[in-house]
């Protein structure tokens, strides 16, 4: 795959115009950290959002361990219960959350941030990972951004097993 994206100027476009370019880029590669890195970056300069990461689940620790990302500096551990990680992570749901100040228990790693959507990622019947996207405007994502991300959850799913860690 071409190492520069298109992403359509006209928000009803981009997600369209970005799924197969974001299919191609991990198709082929066997290295899940690799793939993972390059969604992060991808999503990151289509959207230029605050950050866009994956959290991994430490099963030994029973955490959430920061994975790949673009943005600033990051929490490197997150804990059942506390924010909106490990709101998806314990309860298996995309969590979209307008106004992060309004979410009770949520862990600011950014004083930026204002909203948050955090998707889970499944594999073999558990929560494996989530994909986290933190935006510094109130209300920061559409509905066809929350599906689109979901879509990008469901790419790494079909791939998580085959994918060398």
């Amino acid at each position: 795959m071409s190492s520069t994206l298109h992403v359509p100027s006209h928000p009803a476009e981009r997600w369209p115009a970005l799924l197969p370019q974001l299919r191609a880029l991990v198709e082929g590669e066997p290295h899940r950290v690799a793939n993972l890195a390059n969604l992060a970056a991808a999503l990151y300069e289509a959207f230029g959002w605050h950050w866009v990461g994956f959290y991994t689940v430490d099963f030994q620790r029973d955490q959430l361990v920061l994975g790949p990302f673009q943005g600033p500096v990051a929490c490197t551990r997150l804990h059942h219960g506390k924010g909106v990680c490990a709101a998806a992570w314990d309860t298996g749901a995309t969590q979209h959350v307008p106004d992060v100040e309004a979410f009770p228990g949520h862990v600011a790693c950014s004083a930026a941030t204002r909203s948050e959507v955090v998707v889970p990622i499944r594999a073999q019947g558990r929560v494996v990972a989530v994909l986290d996207i933190d935006s510094t405007q109130l209300d920061g994502f559409s509905a066809d951004d929350v599906a689109g991300l979901e879509a990008v959850a469901a790419l790494v799913e079909t791939h998580w097993d085959a994918w060398e860690s």
